[in-house]
């Protein structure tokens, strides 16, 4: 838990992350009720309404991936050990992950358990696990023991979500794993340690397809450039449990994207519901004053983070085309909402960018829509200063004349609550 000195201490360390406790009044993670997907899914098989399949190897995932409306096309496979079932988990044996907006799902061969993360549009992502045995109604089980590696600084001191590259170790028994959580911004010579990305065709440095654990003498030697599998063919058994044959990149750079969103989401209305809880009681939270002009900044500086990682700002350039093999960026491509010129913020570039159009389809989530007045007036207006060309700094002029016309027409169309100052501006 974060609270007290601990809070204090977080402030002073990370001014990005959240200020004050998960229990405070105005969050009562812990106690509040949600309204996510899962829990939708566990009252609709309470009431009968839905019933989870149980299915030799892959137990309950085929059934649940259908319930939710992930697509199998998401999956995606990480062999290094950052899971609660790592024991299981080897390049032999990855831990395979499918995700839509709003869920993820984990599941490890042989495991006894699945994860699972939804993201409520108010409480931020909830962990639930489900038992691999067959039972007649199969619920879902809230597992707070998750935040012992999701609520951290790297998800900004709130519950969140982690795409982990772990660095290549030593087999010696005295190292230990290092490596960074990756999103759009890593560099590519940083990403996809300890996972599995074949494709037809990839950048020139990564370090995803090679074992984590490493001989010595071999980690001594200068770096041998990565394979560049085309499909995960002989790498281990596939046909034996997993849904599909792929690990699509493109699907793992979505998945990079779409977590640290998530966190920045979650910390801008967890940091407005402080401003408004002071207001409204004139109590301070611990580790802030809510209702002050220190609480007030902090919610202009979560927006300001949240539009600069919405607009791409600060993406790492891909340099040269990536292509995957699953068919996941035509699937994930096709979706809406689309402008009346047929244009869509889901649609991939994977040349240039991740996006054809630099604005994130997240902010169509409910986790956007459920913003409080005071963050969401925040975003659209730092958002328009951007898109309109009014921001001067040098950071920003990545961002086409081009670029920020075609964002604001697909938003005009598309996003429902726009302000109307969002008009055209060719500056």
């Amino acid at each position: 838990m974060l609270g007290g000195a601990g809070a204090a201490a977080l402030v002073a360390q990370r001014p990005d992350a959240f200020q004050a406790s998960y229990d405070h009044p105005s969050i009562g993670y812990l106690t509040r009720p949600v309204n996510d997907r899962i829990s939708q899914l566990n009252r609709d098989i309470e009431r009968g309404e839905v019933s989870l399949a149980f299915d030799g190897t892959s137990g309950y995932l085929r059934s649940l991936l259908a319930a939710l409306d992930v697509p199998s096309e998401s999956q995606v496979l990480v062999f290094s050990q950052t899971s609660s079932q790592a024991r299981l988990v080897n390049p032999r044996n990855p831990r395979a992950i499918f995700f839509h907006d709003t869920v993820s799902i984990g599941w490890v061969r042989g495991g006894s358990l699945l994860e699972l993360a939804a993201a409520d549009p108010r409480q931020g992502v909830i962990f639930y696990t489900l038992e691999q045995k067959p039972a007649e109604k199969p619920l879902l089980r809230r597992d707070n023991r998750c935040l012992l590696c999701h609520l951290s600084w790297d998800t900004l001191a709130v519950p969140g979500l982690l795409v982990i590259s772990t660095f290549p170790m030593s087999d010696d028994k005295n190292a230990y794993a290092s490596g960074v959580v990756a999103d759009h911004r890593t560099s590519f010579d940083q990403r996809w340690g300890g996972w599995y990305v074949p494709g037809n065709a990839l950048p020139r440095r990564h370090l995803g397809n090679v074992p984590v654990i490493r001989p010595a003498a071999e980690l001594a030697k200068p770096a041998a450039p990565p394979p560049q599998l085309r499909s995960i063919e002989g790498q281990f058994n596939i046909d034996d449990g997993y849904p599909t044959r792929y690990s699509d990149v493109a699907a793992v750079m979505v998945l990079e994207h779409q977590t640290h969103a998530t966190n920045l989401l979650t910390r801008l209305g967890w940091e407005a519901r402080l401003v408004e809880y002071g207001t409204q009681t004139g109590a301070a939270p611990r580790g802030g004053s809510a209702g002050s002009e220190a609480s007030a900044d902090r919610v202009r500086d979560a927006a300001r983070d949240l539009v600069d990682y919405l607009l791409f700002i600060d993406e790492a350039p891909i340099g040269r085309r990536i292509e995957g093999s699953s068919g996941f960026a035509a699937q994930f491509s096709a979706q809406g909402p689309r402008d009346t010129k047929g244009r869509s913020l889901r649609q991939l570039d994977l040349e240039r960018r991740l996006l054809r159009f630099p604005c994130s389809y997240m902010i169509y989530s409910e986790a956007f829509d459920a913003l409080p007045s005071v963050a969401k007036d925040a975003v659209y207006g730092r958002m328009w200063q951007i898109l309109s060309g009014r921001e001067t700094d040098t950071r920003y002029a990545r961002l086409s004349v081009v670029d920020r016309q075609a964002i604001v027409e697909i938003l005009r169309d598309t996003k429902k609550g726009l302000p109307d100052y969002f008009q055209a501006s060719t500056r």
